[in-house]
């Protein structure tokens, strides 16, 4: 009787582990998913430079979505998967390091998106290469400075005790063009304090980046001068400190919009760059590419 139990008890194991086998073996069977795979160089920005500036950029990332689907954010140049295959519809977003940070990267609203029908085989590499952009039509450039032009839209308040001026022609140390901005402060309490001489108004209902070129070994200010109707000034409210580039020209993009709907009253504004210097050491500020734009 004994025996009888055992058998039956090891008969009804038998057949749960087969039950088991089965929904394992069911849960896996069929054909894997196998991703295409896409890679991307880098994205280049081409412009019209009378209109438009300088064509300099720092596009980072490709925000990428196929079908009107986000698929990720990749940092270029980038190789990655997409579970898709046969004829899509690709859509890559230039994106950049918002305020100079790598924790904010945005997809830039001033470059145009770039569209392409592709097509995807699983376990294959589709190699686009080198996309490119422009401006979005759309773009308002409410101020663009080079420093090619003998007047520099730039001027020095009465808090500063030096002047910006140009590099010499044929300087090393000009990024492109003609001229770069220059600055040189070399002793304590030297003091650059300038500002864009026009009044911008404030856009009413769209964001505003500024965009700009520097190489220094001074932690300079940058800000706005915000003004009520009466171009009366409210207040100047710094935005960020760019620090020393040990000598390298980088390129930021800063959202003014914040500091543009911060304060009641507000209908102009000025962007402003400030440092003095405290130790005595020789620092040297070189700027280009300014853009301030809008929609």
């Amino acid at each position: 009787m004994m025996l009888r139990k055992y058998l039956h008890i090891l008969f009804f194991s038998f057949i749960l582990l087969l039950l088991l086998a089965q929904t394992s073996c069911e849960k896996f069977s069929g054909d894997q998913t196998v991703p295409a795979y896409m890679k991307i160089d880098s994205i280049r920005l081409i412009t019209e430079y009378s209109t438009q500036g300088s064509a300099n950029n720092a596009i980072t990332d490709a925000w990428v979505n196929i079908d009107g689907q986000l698929i990720g954010v990749f940092q270029l140049p980038a190789t990655f998967p997409i579970l898709q295959q046969g004829t899509h519809t690709l859509l890559v977003q230039p994106g950049v390091e918002k305020d100079g940070i790598a924790a904010t990267r945005v997809a830039y609203p001033f470059y145009e998106s770039i569209t392409k029908t592709v097509d995807l085989s699983p376990d294959k590499t589709l190699n686009v290469g080198i996309l490119t952009t422009t401006y979005l039509s759309k773009t308002v450039f409410i101020w663009k400075e080079d420093f090619d032009n003998a007047a520099i839209t730039l001027d020095t308040t009465a808090a500063s005790t030096t002047g910006i001026g140009q590099t010499p022609t044929g300087s090393p140390l000009t990024l492109e063009g003609i001229h770069s901005g220059i600055v040189e402060l070399d002793t304590v309490g030297a003091t650059l304090a300038c500002a864009s001489q026009a009044y911008f108004a404030i856009p009413s209902s769209s964001g505003a980046y500024l965009e700009m070129n520097f190489n220094m070994n001074a932690n300079m200010v940058v800000g706005t001068d915000l003004y009520d109707i009466n171009k009366t000034l409210i207040t100047a409210a710094p935005i960020e400190t760019l620090n020393s580039t040990n000598n390298k020209w980088k390129k930021i993009y800063i959202d003014l919009t914040t500091a543009l709907t911060a304060y009641p009253g507000e209908k102009f504004f000025k962007i402003y760059f400030y440092f003095e210097n405290t130790t005595g050491q020789k620092y040297q500020i070189l700027l280009d590419n300014i853009k301030v734009l809008s929609f």
